[in-house]
């Protein structure tokens, strides 16, 4: 094929009908990035064209129809009123660019996870269609919660994993409650509205074909004959816990059944050839009195794996419990380990929605969180699906292009393996070597005297770094899986160890040798994100070697020059504002630059903690990036997993985090957490001494006890406690306890 002329063809094919030669645009545009073997990932492209392809949908249905009830982001992004509101003039797709917030509800081990949006949409099914609930009074006025002024929305942590919203209007009072729960072993997503009002009226369960992406094509919706259920598109079943009393179902041509909800007669099956069915159930409400209806919709035709009681009190025995007297960082903490828990049913995925598919970039820090915090089993789970993914090269692949992920995989094996006191099986032996071997071929060996000279190749890498680049992420992560590779086969395959390990000393000679070009260059130590780039928020990347891969010392100058350089310029408030690609506020990676700080020793890492956290939904989840004026979610999935994975790393290492052959005790506990009487307490949290468990006993006159017991994997390590505003104390051995007094700096 390749002796074939298609380039002249599509050429002349282009300049026959008067459109822009595809061939010289693509070079122009290939020009502004370093060349690749990979010019940009396929499955980014596929996922890109699906998206952008909703997006053409929307801006043929929704602009034309604005008289119909939409999803919240839709009545906010197009209301020319609202601070989300964004001009479409010359937007040839329109998506979800200012509210992408939504929360995943779920069974442990159960893949399916409905989301429910800000003021309570319930999505049952991936990209699927939606459910809503509305409140009409027989005086003509309707409670619809995406256009309600008023509304609170929360998430409950406790036994049953849900969803609550509530809306009003006047008076008028709807809210709708969202959960998974197992019945005879198949899991049921159930929607429950609640409705009171001062006059008579009707609560309308509804069944909108759009979700917080936009259109969801129904063609075909039918209810039964008993009323109490319907069947959409011949396969989904949405059952009723009463009879409808009053039926309606509407068309595109005939508009948004909103409209007909007080016509006489009533309608039980419904076919639209464009897609955009839509129905209605009523169920009267009596003045001054309360109205409940359930919806239930089975997710799957199998039954779970998990017995039917106490899931949820099983998942979470055992793993490292927070006890602190903030309640808003208990309540993040707290949902973060309910997210990590639903996201990882055998693999881990970054989102219930946009981004529910398979990463190793995103998995290495989902499965760090979730080892650290002793949810060993799901983290092992994820892991031995890892080598299905690796090619006959070695190549761990998720998707081409991605030079970072076999220096991912290596680490977070290592990680595990310490973190557990286990060694490495024999059938983890090849994957390893091959995966090693892999880094060792890929680095650009030829090159002599070029700045990326023996670093990998050009690669799109992290897709918030730019365009393609030699990126010193992609290759702090391969000296990192080079150390980990030597180190899980020191014993079963000393030749090979060895090898990696001298490879893994040269590579960081040739990283170090690019970046003293780069100081010369930029006339700072700070790390830019290639060898070719100046310092802008790319840079972020670059934060790798401290954190979490810890290549260098806490008080690396590149290092903390770097951070200085991204709190200086590239933040927004307290928040990392990535303008590459998210064109947001990024709480993951703010706290990546909190970690930095906080094995630096510099308090300004509880800053930033603080504004991750009040960057939280109210349902304790954060999109991946964050508008800067209306605070709603601008870019991929809203409930994002790699977010939670962070918090629960940053709570962790706050109380319990390794450096070097030391253990670093509560070197991030917030100061005023000691200004009341609780015990503050945190674990039993897995390290790569052992598992431990912190506490801290506040004292009145300023002495607090820290307490700690573990169980070590073999002799007890060295162990600081360093709480800040005290003096550290270098714990003697088998002590298991210490006695601060305050810093005479007061620092």
């Amino acid at each position: 094929m390749k002796w074939l002329p298609w380039r002249f063809v599509v050429k002349h094919v282009a300049r026959r009908h008067g459109f822009l030669d595809p061939i010289a645009l693509l070079s122009r545009l290939h020009g502004f990035a370093q060349p690749s073997e990979v010019g940009e990932p396929i499955e980014l492209l596929r996922a890109g064209v699906v998206f952008h392809a909703r997006g053409l949908i929307n801006s043929r249905v929704i602009q034309h129809n604005l008289d119909w009830v939409w999803p919240y982001w839709i009545e906010r992004q197009f209301d020319p009123r609202d601070p989300s509101f964004i001009p479409r003039a010359f937007s040839i797709t329109h998506i979800n660019l200012s509210n992408r917030n939504w929360t995943a509800v779920g069974h442990p081990d159960c893949d399916e996870l409905p989301i429910v949006d800000p003021r309570g949409l319930v999505t049952p099914f991936f990209d699927s269609w939606s459910l809503d609930g509305w409140l009409l009074a027989d005086d003509g006025r309707c409670l619809l919660p995406s256009r309600a002024k008023e509304s609170r929305q929360w998430q409950d942590v406790g036994e049953v994993i849900s969803v609550n919203t509530e809306s009003s209007m006047d008076d008028m009072e709807l809210s709708t409650r969202c959960w998974v729960e197992l019945e005879y072993g198949i899991p049921v997503c159930r929607f429950r509205l609640r409705a009171r009002s001062e006059v008579t009226g009707s609560l309308v369960l509804a069944l909108r074909p759009s979700n917080p992406e936009g259109i969801s094509f129904i063609n075909r919706v039918t209810l039964s004959k008993e009323r109490d259920s319907w069947t959409v598109e011949d396969e989904r079943s949405v059952t009723f816990s009463a009879p409808a009393e009053r039926h309606h179902i509407s068309d595109y041509r005939n508009g948004d059944v909103h409209i007909h909800l007080t016509d006489r007669e009533d309608q039980t099956e419904g076919i639209c050839d464009v897609g955009m069915v839509t129905a209605a159930a009523l169920f009267s409400v009596k003045a001054g009195e309360t109205r409940e209806i359930t919806a239930s919709i089975p997710l799957s035709d199998s039954r779970a794996r998990l017995p039917l009681a106490d899931a949820w009190q099983t998942e979470r025995e055992g793993h490292a419990r927070l006890v602190c007297p903030d309640p808003q960082y208990q309540f993040l903490y707290d949902a973060a380990i309910v997210s990590l828990i639903l996201h990882s049913p055998d693999d881990v995925y970054p989102g219930p929605f946009t981004y529910k598919r398979f990463w190793f970039r995103d998995a290495a820090f989902i499965i760090n969180a979730l080892v650290s915090i002793g949810l060993t089993r799901r983290a092992e789970r994820a892991l031995s699906r890892f080598p299905q993914r690796q090619t006959s090269r070695g190549y761990f692949r998720s998707q081409e292009g991605e030079w970072d992920a076999n220096g991912e995989v290596l680490w977070i094996l290592k990680r595990f393996f310490d973190l557990t006191g286990r060694r490495p099986e024999k059938h983890w032996h090849g994957p390893i070597t091959r995966g090693a071997q892999w880094i060792t071929a890929k680095r650009m060996r030829k090159e002599t005297v070029a700045p990326h000279a023996g670093l990998l190749p050009a690669g799109f890498s992290a897709e918030h770094l730019g365009p393609n680049d030699y990126y010193y992420w992609d290759d702090f992560w391969g000296i990192s899986g080079l150390h980990a590779a030597a180190d899980m086969l020191g014993d079963a395959r000393p030749e090979d160890s060895r090898a990696f390990r001298e490879d893994a000393v040269d590579f960081a000679k040739a990283v170090d040798r690019s970046l003293e070009g780069c100081q010369q260059r930029l006339k700072r130590p700070g790390m830019p994100a290639s060898p070719y780039r100046r310092l802008d928020a790319g840079a972020i990347g670059s934060l790798a070697v401290g954190y979490p891969t810890q290549l260098c010392a806490p008080d690396d100058p590149r290092l903390l020059d770097c951070v200085e350089f991204l709190l200086e310029r590239c933040f927004v408030g307290d928040a990392f504002y990535q303008d590459m690609i998210h064109s947001g506020l990024n709480a993951y990676l703010t706290l990546h630059v909190a970690q930095v700080l906080l094995r630096a020793g510099d308090s300004r890492y509880l800053q930033l903690m603080d504004s991750v956290a009040n960057l939280a939904s109210p349902t304790g989840q954060w999109p991946e990036a964050i508008h800067p004026g209306t605070l709603g979610g601008c870019m991929g999935d809203g409930h994002h997993v790699w977010a939670s994975a962070e918090w629960v790393l940053m709570i962790r290492n706050c109380f319990v985090r390794e450096e070097g052959e030391r253990l670093v005790l509560c070197g991030g506990i917030p100061g005023r957490w000691l200004e009341q009487n609780e015990i503050i307490s945190f674990g039993p949290a897995p390290t790569s001494f052992g598992t431990v468990s912190v506490s801290i006993t506040p004292d009145p006159t300023g002495s607090p006890r820290v307490e700690w017991t573990a169980d070590w994997h073999r002799e007890e390590p060295a162990i600081d406690v360093n709480l800040p505003g005290y003096e550290p104390v270098v714990a003697s051995p088998g002590t298991g306890s210490a006695v601060l007094k305050k810093s005479s700096c007061g620092s």
